[in-house]
């Protein structure tokens, strides 16, 4: 880990009259290429008048909450702390769910703050609808305006999703003068899942998200936003399918030779491609030396031998064993893991990958860039705001080329420190 180094300085031209709205969307799942076999004339639009990246990469886990906190703060993983969907305590061998997590202020509290606490500290008022974080409550701060779903919430009613922009667009936006707003969409994650990447399932979810996009951008409209608001459209990883029906040699670990679960304090195995595992005192050398080499498709790596690529080492709450499985494969405890499609396999797989749009006044119009790292999302956002922002892992420079350029006009000149 080499701590964050400031590489570099930026000045741009940023007024009260001169500042443009943000809209931060996540259509949870939306792989790179789920637009190749669907019909999407709104997403085909929206990047006509805006920039469509080839992909973007996500960090490594590739996961919900994990990688939505990378959006938020720019950092990778290992710097911000949200190291699982889960929270856990090795001690009393607590888990919580996802849902349950979103609840648990220390896990999100960890020293890196999110986009909305940085703005509303600097002057702007900012707002979230369902967006991972949102529940939390960092240095004493939440979100100002926010809403959290329920526990056991429709994420693919498509009537919802439009109660849901007409709360953000007319009522946030418009009638509240919000500068800034994350928005959170559970699909196509749930119909990935459920049927897989290729199915007609998913594919029908696709042509709902895409309706969608084709909404909001009216709504823009209909409210007078459009040259005031940035749109900022992306997920936080993609999805593939599992082999299963006796194609593979299935990972369970309960029958690998020399590995036993006795020998394990705590553990967070069969929740998919990776997981973590704390040995009883004493025994990490034989659990190590137990599963290294055990699958063929089974990685195995003590956390400070992680490949530093990954960011997914230094940080207390992963555990002394870290393993991750190659795509097609899970890691199963005990008994086989029934889903079928999964994700959070390695970031440079590509279909862990997500797809990325944007459109506004500061973006250039038919544009399409190659692929880049999620980290940048955030300095970006912080340029577009007018904010100084955290130290964080991204780099202006990696998105500017998407930015229509600022002419030197009147304006409050200020600098926006971006940190790799």
């Amino acid at each position: 880990f080499t701590s964050p180094m400031v590489v570099g300085i930026y000045s741009f031209l940023r007024s009260g009259s001169t500042r443009n709205k943000l809209l931060l969307i996540s259509f949870d799942g939306f792989r790179w290429d789920y637009d190749r076999d669907v019909d999407t004339p709104n997403l085909d639009k929206m990047a006509q008048d805006g920039v469509k990246a080839q992909y973007v990469t996500p960090p490594f886990l590739t996961i919900t909450s994990p990688t939505h906190f990378t959006l938020l703060t720019g950092r990778y993983i290992e710097n911000h702390g949200v190291v699982h969907n889960m929270w856990f305590n090795t001690t009393t061998q607590e888990k919580k769910q996802y849902y349950m997590t979103q609840f648990v202020d220390a896990y999100w509290d960890n020293g890196s703050l999110p986009i909305w606490i940085t703005a509303q500290r600097q002057g702007l008022k900012a707002g979230s609808l369902h967006f991972p974080g949102t529940a939390a409550t960092y240095k004493g701060e939440t979100v100002r305006v926010r809403e959290v779903e329920p526990r056991f919430y429709d994420y693919s009613n498509e009537t919802d999703w439009r109660l849901n922009i007409d709360k953000v667009i007319g009522e946030w936006f418009h009638q509240q003068n919000l500068d800034f707003v994350s928005l959170y969409f559970g699909e196509p994650d749930l119909a990935g899942h459920k049927y897989g990447p290729d199915s007609a399932e998913r594919r029908e979810m696709v042509q709902q998200v895409d309706r969608t996009v084709g909404y909001i951008r009216d709504k823009i409209q209909e409210h007078g936003l459009t040259d005031r608001l940035n749109i900022i459209l992306t997920a936080d990883h993609g999805m593939t399918t599992v082999l299963r029906d006796g194609l593979v040699e299935e990972i369970i670990l309960s029958k690998i030779p020399g590995f036993s679960f006795k020998d394990i304090q705590f553990h967070l195995v069969d929740y998919g491609p990776a997981g973590m595992l704390l040995p009883k005192e004493g025994m990490l050398e034989k659990v190590y030396q137990a599963l290294k080499g055990s699958h063929p498709h089974l990685h195995v790596y003590k956390k400070k031998e992680m490949p530093s690529r990954l960011h997914y080492s230094n940080h207390p709450r992963l555990l002394p064993i870290i393993l991750f499985a190659d795509p097609g494969y899970v890691i199963n405890g005990v008994r086989l893991c029934l889903d079928s499609l999964k994700h959070g396999f390695d970031n440079q797989v590509m279909d862990m990958k997500p797809f990325f749009r944007v459109v506004g006044p500061d973006f250039q119009k038919n544009l399409v860039c190659g692929p880049f790292d999620t980290v940048n999302v955030y300095p970006l956002m912080c340029h577009l705001l007018g904010i100084n922002p955290e130290i964080n892992d991204g780099h202006l420079d990696n998105t500017k080329h998407m930015l229509v350029p600022k002419k030197n006009t009147e304006g409050k000149s200020q600098s926006l420190l971006v940190s790799l």
